[in-house]
């Protein structure tokens, strides 16, 4: 990981509230639901390149004042679920820096082509035998 979870939860501020699920009398009156912000133009862990690409990467994630959003109501517990919802967004930067391995243009191999048209002409002739034979 290139930045720790330490550093990113300087960066992330919280917004909470009650959630619906499990829990019974204490989803009526304590706020758990945890709504995660975090600016990625407005973080020191990344360089201008790297906020770029996360950028585009995480384009559908932003809310309207440009912040990626990431919200967990899945635990009883507020402070779970904040780690939970850390943990999310940290998988999400580091997927979202990750490059893809360029793709090396291959070449179907003349055994490959043989096979392929061999089974063809089998199926060919299979379909031909199906035939009537009206000349007789």
């Amino acid at each position: 990981m290139i930045f720790s979870k330490a550093a990113l939860a300087k960066e992330v501020s919280y917004k909470t509230s009650r959630s619906g699920g499990k829990g019974g009398q204490n989803v009526n009156k304590v706020s758990t639901k945890v709504e995660l912000l975090f600016s990625v133009n407005d973080s020191a862990l990344f360089t201008d390149e790297e906020k770029l690409l996360i950028n585009q990467k995480l384009q559908s994630r932003f809310n309207k004042d440009g912040y990626v959003q990431v919200i967990c109501d899945e635990e009883r517990s507020q402070l779970l679920n904040k780690e939970i919802a850390l943990e999310r967004l940290s998988t999400l930067l580091v997927r979202s820096l990750q490059k893809p391995k360029p793709r090396k243009a291959t070449k179907v191999s003349r055994q490959a082509k043989e096979a392929r048209l061999a089974g063809k002409k089998i199926t060919s002739q299979k379909k031909e035998n199906r035939k009537k034979n009206f000349d007789t």
